[in-house]
């Protein structure tokens, strides 16, 4: 079922369950106050009735029959009956009809002095009257006819004001249910236009301040990322198939050559050396891919536990020495000496973070004409600065916020073995712990800054 179906359907269900219980207390009501009346009046024509029967301290009887013969009587199916407290019967206005009265009822109203209840064709009064030394027991019975009737009527209207009313709620649910469904429609319509191929140029219309309108603008958002999403994926899988095929293809024409005719042992062993280059090459570019692909995990992924900074980085020097096979430098120096070792403690993954920083010391080693990476150390209140600096070729303004991209390399660097993955890995794993990276180039060099919180 549709939203506005629904939205109707419920809206009219509501109203028209509180109309039937507004229609049912008002009818009940209307009935509690009718007999409530009407008691009222049959007490009242009994207590006339006593007060006419006794004069001068007898019962006169006869009176009662000229009044009920003449104008007495007024009630619809009117039984009149007098009792003395002996429980004789003196006056009884059925003619031809045989009167039986339980005494307990009388014997109830003598004690009570007033007792009233309902009987199949009426209500009935029994009133207990004392005047001077005499007293009477007087019974009055009758039909409300026009009372009822007036409840009959009135439950007819309240019937057809309810039918009016419910397919009235029907009308007006539904106007009220699709103008409320409008925007949802109109965002449904556009987001069906939506595809890969208009994403980057397509965003629904936001209007008002409303929860649809903050449904849009979330939309347009949730687009925005997933079209800068699907175009880093057409750029990652377009440039990792270039740079796995030129090692590849390298290696086969290389052994294509050679294998084609004898080869001296002085050539063989350069095609070897060269055919082990570009698969240390591939090799550097599947690893960077890896650690490329697993820092695009959430932070959940990963077991997080307190880390030394400067002890990290003080096993840099013998990584990088291992990694890449020649002398490298790497001076670490502390800005201000810590008193609490928890100043330089980060609470983050050790196997990520010496991925982080063996990538920024490597490459400041690489570029640096001496093979020296300077690295700094410093703390304040809620975070760990870490600064490492290089005398390589200078990054461009305009390169400075594209180096981060995965396999975008700047003008300095095409002299250098690379792939163009490492600044984009390091960001990612900085993103991971909450932290920054910054670069800055000027006269001095090259200074890439990582900011973590400290524990």
């Amino acid at each position: 079922m549709k939203i506005k179906y629904k939205i109707a359907l419920y809206y009219t269900l509501s109203a028209s369950l509180m109309l039937i219980a507004f229609a049912v207390l008002a009818y009940y009501f209307s009935a509690k106050s009718r007999k409530a009346e009407y008691l009222e009046r049959l007490e009242y024509r009994a207590r006339s009735i006593a007060n006419v029967i006794i004069e001068d301290g007898n019962v006169k009887v006869d009176l009662l029959r000229k009044l009920d013969r003449t104008t007495f009587q007024d009630l619809y199916k009117e039984t009149i009956l007098v009792y003395n407290p002996s429980y004789d019967l003196l006056y009884s206005n059925l003619k031809d009809t045989t009167i039986r009265t339980h005494r307990s009822l009388l014997d109830f109203i003598k004690q009570n002095k007033l007792y009233s209840y309902d009987k199949g064709n009426g209500e009935v009064v029994g009133v207990y009257y004392t005047e001077g030394d005499m007293s009477v027991i007087v019974l009055v019975s009758s039909f409300d006819k026009y009372g009822f009737q007036n409840l009959q009527n009135l439950r007819q209207i309240l019937l057809l004001e309810l039918v009016t009313a419910v397919l009235i709620l029907v009308g007006v649910g539904y106007f009220f249910a699709r103008k409320m469904v409008q925007p949802i429609d109109r965002l449904v319509q556009q987001v069906d236009s939506i595809n890969a191929n208009n994403m980057q140029d397509a965003q629904v219309a936001v209007k008002g301040k409303d929860e649809i309108a903050t449904l849009g603008a979330n939309f347009n958002t949730m687009l925005q990322r997933l079209s800068d999403s699907f175009d880093l994926q057409k750029s990652f899988v377009s440039n990792a198939s270039h740079e796995l095929r030129t090692p590849l293809a390298a290696i086969i024409s290389q052994l294509q050559v050679t294998l084609s005719k004898e080869r001296t042992k002085e050539e063989y062993q350069s095609v070897l050396a060269s055919v082990l280059e570009d698969a240390e090459n591939l090799s550097d570019l599947s690893n960077g891919l890896l650690q490329l692909a697993q820092s695009e995990l959430n932070q959940e992924q990963f077991v997080f536990a307190n880390v030394r900074i400067d002890e990290l980085l003080m096993d840099m020097a013998n990584l990088i020495r291992l990694k890449q096979k020649a002398q490298n430098k790497v001076d670490i120096q502390f800005i201000k000496v810590p008193e609490n070792e928890l100043l330089v403690t980060c609470f983050g993954n050790e196997s990520l973070l010496k991925v982080l920083f063996l990538n920024l010391v490597d490459n400041a080693c690489k570029f640096s004409p001496d093979n020296s990476a300077h690295v700094c150390i410093d703390f304040f209140t809620q975070y760990i600065t870490v600064q490492i600096k290089n005398q390589g070729p200078l990054i461009t303004a305009d390169e400075i916020n594209k180096i981060f991209e995965p396999f975008y390399r700047g003008e300095n660097a095409h002299q250098t073995r690379g792939h163009g993955l490492g600044l984009s890995i390091c960001k990612k794993i900085v993103q991971i712990h909450n932290g920054h990276i910054t670069v800055t180039s000027n006269e001095e060099g090259n200074t890439f800054t990582v900011i973590l919180p400290h524990l």
